[in-house]
């Protein structure tokens, strides 16, 4: 089986060999993809490849928030890299260390706003 080494960044930006990875395909399946081993690392399994992924905090970094076209006033649509999105949770709310976290893919991973992202969601009502 082959693996390789990814690195995301503290803005989430996805990296191999030092060459960032654009595709939004390939960023919005990984992201779906991903999951935690059980010490601790994130995997992304694909057609016999495990792709591993070294990260600065989590790799879910928050891009940019959207208001919901058709949801309740004040729903809010994540975007994350590779335009993946989900919607906001606001129960998931935390700050730790100066960053603000949410949890995505139902709970299983924790999220930071990225610094693009972050002035917007200051102010969101909570």
């Amino acid at each position: 089986m082959r693996e390789y080494r990814y690195v995301v960044d503290r803005e989430g930006r996805i990296s191999h060999d030092g060459s960032e990875i654009v595709d939004p395909l390939v960023l919005r399946f990984f992201l779906s993809a991903m999951r935690r081993t059980a010490d601790g690392r994130y995997l992304v399994i694909c057609q016999q490849e495990h792709n591993w992924f070294d990260v600065a905090d989590t790799p879910f970094v928050i891009q940019r928030l959207r208001q919901k076209g058709d949801a309740a006033p004040g729903a809010l649509e994540l975007y994350l890299v590779g335009d993946y999105h989900e919607p906001l949770d606001p129960e998931t709310l935390e700050s730790e260390g100066g960053y603000l976290y949410c949890r995505v893919r139902r709970g299983a991973f924790r999220a930071r706003f990225g610094r693009v992202a972050l002035p917007a969601a200051h102010a969101v009502p909570v």
